[in-house]
């Protein structure tokens, strides 16, 4: 009863946010609250365009995204400008493989959540040739797997819509050059034609962060007064090298620093997509597509061997001496190497690779190696009509659609120790990679050779029920059949260890909406609705607790995991008139089901289960107007993203843990209440843009970020002490300013100018807790504190680490259209 007041409460003063602008104008008419949007057809609200990204100068649809619409963030945790993680109303699309996906993406029709664990590579996508960015709130059940909070669909240029041609070049600060070409245009007998291409490059704010991605579209369509259709071929190469997080006394010495590295990702794409439409003189509107795509994803990431922390990594013993002497090296020390006169030690690791005994505690970093290659197909078919049922009007549309893909993912980790530079030398001989035939209590295998099999069947319904002049009824729902099939050729047969399974999830997810509009305008939308996800291969692959593992370094059994199954409320209300239009929205998702990597014991290793309930709760506005030669507009918004149900995690690098001592590992109880990582509690939005002249228009804006808790302190508890605990247990506020321009000194030629981070603020957008590998200087410190000494392990120096954000930037560029 409290839950309602409080809705009740709120919606009223919805209400009355609406009123200045009902003022206004009392004869004008606002825009309807769009809810017919699916994968092929229908409307969502808008929230970029063609224009709107060159007004940003984004370089992805990601970054136009968290300086614009409302509700959205970004995790910069990999590092790099391509591949944020992108937050919408607290849930997620990233490219980061185990990350919860609670967004679906669309381009042109086409869900681009890749096969192998639903991810979204933003670089993958052509930002010169978007030509619409249109954003679903809530559960949105007609867009199928991982809609939970909502879908993002795309759409791109055509012929018809962007005749001519157009170049543009950019350079600016940290070496970073842009380019793009497009053209298109209309042939005779309904033909049109478009090809775009663009490129990135640059060599990155921080060490060792070079980076470039190549995208091109080429789209041939024809149409006539009832029919059209296009072909469409897509293609991306980028490599990519995201130096991730970074310790707070490392980045306070040195902003520019990485902490391990290579991290490079490299990405091929090619894909070729059908779309088509008619219209039948029964009134009957057929919609339907046809798609082939295939990816490769290779990784190369040099990151710290957690194992060798609190080991003594130092002065090879006589056998260690016999086996380098053997393998002819020589300048190895015979007595006296410490840690305190050996900032980087490396024989020892070398020694025990020779030997194949140690490794996994004497060698202080890893080379871990993967490459993912997916095949994906499918095709979808929508009808749409109107009919009436005696006084009621109906407006209907059935779909249906089949995609069918394959996935190979291996991986492996081999043995190497850290350089002055960070950077992490591999080590051959026999025991080189993390196989498990180590002469060693704690050996681990890190390989992985999976190919898995998705075959998804759905079929979905929307039909818009007038019930009177100015009320509509809109129902929604969509039935999803999801068959994995995983073969592991490592340890095939099934059983604990063994990666094989064969899980069909099936799920029909409702959605009702209730709209009302008033003479003036505006427009009130209740609605409840329902969507769900099937666990991601990477999620099964990790999910027995008799055979935990250690993300992502290695996938163990796979006991079958239940889907996600999310439910949305929120109450809408928008008012618009000739000047600008206000929004407002109460939202709630509740997430039953949900997906958690939990921890197995205090080794660190762990397992994903199905743990309880998670909510996100929040209150959205928005408003835009229009004065004179300026643009206004701003948003508001306020999350409470917590935990519904009591979980055990890993918590090593937490204050808190249950560990024997401060500095050891241990576990956190997550209870309900807390508030979930990485997600801020309050986001502000704001834009002025001004057309000082027909040749000259500035546009500023501004994003200000509340804080928000670190990976690690999901139980919100974590104080640092100075001494075995460094940081604190979350991001600080930030707010960023970015200054654009633009001239045009004749027609067709543009000169524009973006500066990002006007006021060079240094940020950070997420967090994780855990222990360091060095010290303050930037030296390998296995053994930080020399006791106490507890069951054979010694205490670690835990410390937060930081995304830091880029500094003061300017790109300076033209553009030219004839």
């Amino acid at each position: 009863m409290r839950d309602m007041r409080g809705w009740l409460c709120a919606g009223a003063s919805c209400l009355c946010l609406a009123m200045p602008a009902q003022a206004q104008d009392t004869t004008a008419t606002g825009p309807d609250i769009i809810v017919r949007a699916t994968p092929l057809a229908g409307e969502a609200p808008e929230v970029g365009n063609a224009r709107a990204l060159q007004a940003t100068q984004a370089v992805s649809v990601a970054e136009h995204l968290a300086r614009t619409a409302p509700g959205v963030t970004i995790n910069d945790v990999q590092g790099n400008p391509l591949q944020p993680d992108v937050n919408y109303r607290g849930l997620t699309a990233s490219p980061l493989l185990g990350t919860a996906q609670g967004l679906s993406v669309y381009l042109d029709g086409v869900r681009v959540n890749q096969p192998f664990g639903d991810v979204v590579s933003w670089d993958l996508i052509p930002t010169v040739a978007v030509a619409d960015i249109d954003l679903v709130s809530g559960a949105a059940p007609q867009f199928g797997r991982n809609a939970l909070g909502g879908a993002l669909v795309l759409r791109t240029k055509s012929g018809k819509s962007d005749p001519g041609v157009t170049l543009e070049a950019s350079g600016g600060a940290f070496g970073r050059v842009t380019g793009s070409a497009q053209a298109g245009g209309v042939l005779p007998g309904g033909l049109d034609w478009y090809v775009a291409a663009d490129h990135f490059r640059e060599d990155g704010w921080r060490d060792l962060s070079r980076s470039r991605a190549s995208r091109a579209l080429a789209k041939l369509g024809w149409s006539d007064g009832a029919s059209s259709v296009s072909l469409a071929g897509h293609f991306a190469d980028t490599n990519l090298n995201g130096n991730g997080l970074q310790e707070m006394r490392l980045l306070a010495a040195d902003r520019r620093s990485v902490y391990t590295a290579p991290d490079n990702t490299r990405n091929r794409m090619g894909m070729v997509v059908l779309n088509g439409e008619t219209r039948l003189d029964s009134g009957l509107h057929l919609h339907g597509n046809a798609f082939w795509r295939h990816l490769r994803t290779q990784t190369y990431n040099g990151d710290v061997n957690d194992d060798a922390l609190g080991e003594n990594l130092y002065q090879p013993n006589a056998a260690e001496q016999a086996a380098l002497t053997s393998a002819g090296y020589t300048g190895f020390p015979v007595a006296g190497e410490t840690q305190a006169n050996t900032p980087f030690p490396q024989w020892r690791c070398i020694a025990n690779v020779l030997l194949n005994t140690e490794p996994n505690e004497k060698c202080d970093g890893l080379i871990n190696r993967s490459q993912t290659r997916q095949s994906e197909w499918g095709a979808t078919l929508e009808a749409s009509g109107r009919f009436t049922t005696g006084p009621i009007a109906h407006d209907l549309t059935l779909g249906a659609s089949y995609i069918g893909s394959t996935a190979h993912f291996t991986q492996s980790s081999q043995f190497g120790y850290i350089l002055p530079d960070r950077t992490v030398m591999p080590v051959s001989g026999p025991g080189a990679f993390a196989d498990g035939t180590q002469d060693s209590e704690n050996a681990f295998d890190a390989r992985v050779d999976l190919r898995s099999r998705t075959t998804a069947l759905s079929a979905y319904a929307l039909d818009r029920v007038g019930l009177g002049q100015r009320l509509t009824l809109d129902l929604a729902a969509r039935y999803d059949r999801v068959a994995v099939r995983n073969r592991d050729a490592i340890t095939p047969g099934g059983g604990t260890g063994s990666l094989d399974s064969s899980p069909v999830y099936h799920r029909l997810n409702p959605a009702v909406t209730l709209t009302g509009k008033a003479a003036d305008g505006t427009t009130l939308a209740l609605s409840w609705s329902q969507a769900s996800r099937a666990p991601s291969a990477i999620e099964l692959g990790c999910s027995d607790p008799a055979s935990p593992c250690r993300l992502p370094n290695a996938l163990a059994g796979d006991p079958p995991l239940r889907q996600v199954i999310a439910r949305t409320m929120e109450i809408r209300l928008d008012r618009g008139n000739g000047w600008g239009h206000v929004h407002a929205a109460l939202f709630r998702t509740d997430s039953s089901d949900d997906i958690l990597f939990v921890a197995n014991d205090a080794s660190g290793y762990g397992y994903f289960r199905n743990f309880g309930k998670t909510r996100r709760q929040g209150l959205e506005l928005s408003a835009d107007a229009r004065l004179r030669g300026f643009t206004f507009s701003a948003s508001y918004t306020l999350l409470d993203a917590t935990y519904r149900s009591s979980e055990v995690v890993n918590g090593s690098g937490n204050s808190s843990n249950d560990g024997s001592g401060p500095g050891f590992d241990g576990t956190i109880a997550i209870q309900p209440g807390n508030r979930i990582p990485l997600l801020p509690r309050h986001t502000v939005k704001a834009a002025v843009g001004w057309e000082a002249t027909p040749w000259l228009s500035l546009n500023l804006d501004m994003v200000a970020v509340s804080s928000a808790f670190a990976r690690g302190n999901e139980n919100n508890a974590h104080q640092a002490d100075g001494t075995y605990y460094l940081g604190p247990g979350g991001t600080a506020p930030y707010a960023l300013f970015n200054l654009g321009g633009e001239v045009r000194p004749r027609t067709g030629l543009t000169i524009f100018a973006m500066v990002r981070n006007l006021f060079d603020k240094d940020y950070a957008s997420a967090a994780q807790l855990g222990a360091t590998a060095f010290d303050a200087q930037g030296r390998v410190v296995s053994r930080p504190f020399a006791g106490p000494v507890i069951d054979g392990e010694r205490p670690l120096l835990q410390s937060t680490f930081f995304a830091p954000g880029a500094p003061r930037s300017l790109q300076v560029g033209a553009r030219l259209h004839f």
